[in-house]
This record gives structure tokens, C-alpha cells and sequence, in this order.
């Protein structure tokens, strides 16, 4: 089914608008010519009509020729200049003279008028009559009595002619030939206008949305253009810088997760086709069967960072809000962890304002979130270094910092860290980290509504900061 264009129904009403506009002006233009010509050549009649009475009475009086020539040629001018035939009734309505041969069969009879009683007829005003001639066909008349010193002389019956004067009938055409121009032009700039700022860069929008969608990121338009259309433009632009963005790192992430979950499996696979094949020493398979160990629970930390971040992302948990102690989560975290700590022999400090702090967050999720801190801590402090905890109030938050001394992060990598499968240390072995634990603590955050952030201190190591919602009624 062909595609209909908003842009073209746009053009078609706005063009049909604009020629009922037109048409109604042209309409009221026309009618007002009217009405001013017909105002015009009614007093214009009636200067003729005062010059014959004078004519009309000397050929009264007097009977003479001269007379009655004059009152021929003033017959003739009206007719040529007003488009009308005069006729001449006597006093009992008969036609004593036309002024066009056409009417010549009505002389010297008496003139019947259906719609007009000639008593009633005065000489202030001109009376609108009807004349059907012997073609049947209808005319507009106009009949006035003439009157010379309160003598009745007779009455001027006018007959319009149906056909207009030429200079009437070219006005009319000049109007709608102009008013038919206007439409056109307005019409063509409005299409071109139309075309030029909204149809094109629309188009080029709606391209370059399809090329997206069919995997080419990187298409971008450019629309100079200061208006909404620029606006949307800008905003195209930027939503597909973002789905440039988005679509890098789900490139990045499948890789990582695919490198991730290859290492372990190959070398379970490996491990335990050299027991099953009998490659392997009886006396080795305990040893190797540790490593198959140690590398399926690596895969199931994996499995499980990567369910924890998707559960966050998608919102499909719920926090179970609760007051907790936060410097007791914090005690107990660091003797789940005691045997880490030995094993690089690192001392660990804890600083509290308070013997009690309470907080309001989801214990579960928050013991995660000091885990994974510590274990961070742990894996890039330095042998015999130092962990240091602190937690304090300020206003209505509770803030909680974990130091360790060790390499610093370089400035540049600082906003990193919060990305999966980012590790800072490129020289250690991908079986320390899965590289989704600080995301993870990043996400369980947000969720509370509150922050993390890092920095280095002084070049001696580095130190995580967050918040959480504080206790009011402590």
C-alpha cells in the first residue's frame, strides 16, 4: 500500500484552505465592484435622466425638431456609456421613442407593466422593474416619471443590456486571473518551503533511522538548522551516539563474557579428558581435580555476578528496606574475610564515630556491597599493607570508606573501573576477578538511591566512598 505523506496532506489542506480564502475574497471583491458600478450608474442615470426632461418638455411645448434630436443623441450617449436602452412613454404609456432599433416593434404602443402602476410613480426616485423582450428573455429595467414644473410629461423606462461593457467584463477576469495567480505562487512557495524545511531533512531523518536499524551505528545527519526540525536532528544525533555506545559495549560485553567463560571450560575440559584418557598420573588426579575445582567455582561466581547484574539492571528484585547497623555489617564482613587477610598478611584499621550506626537498606544487598569492597581491597593492596575502614555522619547520611594501600588507579581509568570486565591490573590472571564486582556495587547503590566514588590518596593507595540513608530517629 503506497505510504501517505503527512507533509503532502499538510500542502493539500493548507493549498485548499488558501483557495476557499481566495475565492470568498475574490467573491466579496467582485460583489462590492458590483454593488459600487450599479450605485454609480444610478446616479449616473439620473444626470441623464434630469438632462432629457429638459429635451421632453421643449418637445412638449413646442413640438420642434430640434428638440426632439437633441433628446435622440442624449438617448444615444446613455445607451453607449451606461450599456442601456431608454425608452420614452407619454402620459398613458405608450412608446413615443427607443434609442435602439431592437426595441423599435414597441413604438407607439402602449408599454405593459405587470410589477408597476405608472400613477404611483414620482420623480424622486427610480423604481427596479423586470422587461421580458420578444426572445423571452429577461432584463433588468429601471422607470422614472418626468416631471417639469409639477406637469407629468411622461416617463423613462431603461432596459439594461444583459451583455456587460467590455471594460466591466475585463475587470472581473483581471480579478481572478490575479487572484488565481496568487494561489499559484503561494502554493509553489509554500511547497517549496515545505520541501525545503521540513520534507527533505524529514526524510533524510527517516533514511538514516532505517540504516541504524539495519546495524550501520555509525550513521549520523546533518541539518543546519536552528528550529524544531534542527532540534530533532541533534536529538537523532545523540540517540545514536548512544546506541553506537550501547552496541560497543554489548559487542565488548559478549566478548568478554565468551573470553570469561572459554578459560575455565577449556581447562575443566582439559583436565578431565587427561583423567578419563589416563594421561594424567593417578597420584596428579587429586591435584588436577582442585584445579577443575577451583575453576567451576570461578564459573559459578561468574554465573552469579552476571544474574546479580541483570537482575538489577531489569528492576526484577525488590529491596527488603530495613534499619541495619552498619558497623556491625562492616565486623562482620571482615571475619568472613579473616583468612584472606592473613594470607597477604595486611593490617586492618576500623575507625567508627559511633559505636552503633544505623542505616536504612537492604542488609543482604549492603553485606554484598562491603564484601566485594574488601575483596577488592584484598586482591590489589599490597603484601603486608594496610586496609582501613571508617564510617561517620554527616547530615542525613552515613558515609563509609574503604582505603587500601597499593598502586594507584591512573587518572584516566579512575571512571572505568565501573565497567564490566574491567580490570586495572592488566599483569594479573583473569582468575582473580570476574571484573563485575564495583559494577555490581554501583548498581545495588543506585538502587538505594545513593553514590560511590573512588580516589587515590597521596600516591599511597586508593579509597572507595559511599553513602547510605541515616537512622533519623538516632
Amino acid at each position: 500500500m503506497k505510504k501517505k505523506s503527512v507533509i503532502n496532506r499538510f500542502l493539500i489542506a493548507f493549498s485548499s484552505i488558501t483557495l476557499i480564502i481566495l475565492m470568498i475574497i475574490g467573491a466579496i471583491i467582485s460583489t462590492w465592484f458590483s454593488i459600487c458600478y450599479s450605485n454609480q450608474k444610478k446616479e449616473l442615470l439620473n444626470k441623464h435622466i434630469e438632462l432629457m426632461e429638459s429635451y421632453i418638455a421643449e418637445i412638449f411645448d413646442e413640438n420642434s425638431d430640434f428638440a426632439y434630436n437633441k433628446l435622440k443623441n442624449s438617448m444615444e450617449v446613455l445607451r453607449i456609456s451606461l450599456n442601456m436602452d431608454p425608452i420614452i412613454l407619454d402620459r398613458q404609456g405608450y412608446v413615443y421613442a427607443v434609442s435602439n432599433d431592437e426595441f423599435s416593434y414597441l413604438k407607439y404602443n402602449k408599454l405593459e407593466l405587470e410589477d408597476i402602476d405608472l400613477k404611483e410613480l414620482t420623480s424622486e426616485e427610480i423604481v427596479e422593474s423586470e422587461f421580458i423582450d420578444k426572445n423571452k428573455e429577461k432584463k433588468k429595467s429601471y422607470i422614472k416619471a418626468l416631471v417639469n414644473k409639477q406637469d407629468l410629461l411622461g416617463y423613462i423606462y431603461v432596459i439594461e443590456n444583459n451583455k456587460p461593457l467590455t471594460y466591466i467584463k475585463n475587470l472581473y477576469y483581471i480579478i481572478w486571473i490575479l487572484l488565481a495567480i496568487a494561489f499559484i505562487l503561494i502554493s509553489s512557495v509554500s511547497f517549496y518551503i515545505a520541501k525545503k524545511t521540513i520534507k527533505t531533512p524529514i526524510k533524510k531523518i527517516n533514511n538514516a533511522a532505517q540504516k541504524i536499524s539495519k546495524g550501520e551505528v555509525q550513521k549520523r545527519i546533518y541539518i543546519d538548522s536552528k528550529d524544531e526540525i534542527g532540534e530533532l536532528a541533534e536529538s537523532f544525533n545523540t540517540m545514536a551516539e548512544s546506541i553506537e555506545r550501547a552496541d560497543i559495549v554489548r559487542r565488548d560485553f559478549i566478548s568478554n563474557v565468551s573470553h570469561e567463560l572459554r578459560s575455565p571450560i577449556t581447562s575443566i575440559k582439559g583436565f578431565i579428558t587427561g583423567i578419563i584418557d589416563g594421561v594424567i598420573p593417578k597420584d596428579k588426579e587429586n591435584y588436577y581435580l582442585n584445579i577443575v575445582n577451583d575453576e567451576i567455582q570461578r564459573l559459578s561466581r561468574l554465573v552469579n555476578d552476571l544474574l546479580d547484574i541483570s537482575s538489577l539492571e531489569s528492576g526484577k528484585f525488590n529491596l527488603n528496606i530495613v534499619c541495619i547497623d552498619i558497623n556491625e555489617i562492616i565486623t562482620l564482613c571482615i571475619l568472613n574475610l579473616e583468612r584472606k587477610i592473613k594470607e597477604k598478611n595486611m593490617n586492618v584499621e576500623v575507625l567508627f564515630s559511633n559505636s552503633h550506626e544505623y542505616c536504612i537498606a537492604d542488609r543482604d544487598r549492603i553485606i554484598q556491597v562491603v564484601t566485594n569492597l574488601l575483596e577488592n581491597a584484598i586482591k590489589y593492596g599490597d603484601n603486608d599493607g594496610k586496609i582501613k575502614i571508617e564510617t561517620y555522619p554527616k547530615g542525613n547520611l552515613v558515609y563509609v570508606s574503604v582505603f587500601n594501600t597499593g598502586p594507584i588507579i591512573e587518572k584516566e581509568n579512575l571512571n572505568k573501573i565501573w565497567e564490566r570486565f574491567y580490570k586495572n591490573d592488566k599483569s594479573r590472571t583473569n582468575k582473580i576477578s570476574t571484573g563485575l564486582g564495583l559494577p555490581i556495587v554501583r548498581l545495588i547503590l543506585s538502587q538505594h538511591n545513593q553514590d560511590i566514588s573512588v580516589e587515590n590518596v597521596e600516591d599511597k593507595g586508593v579509597k572507595f566512598t559511599f553513602t547510605l540513608a541515616r537512622q533519623n530517629d538516632q
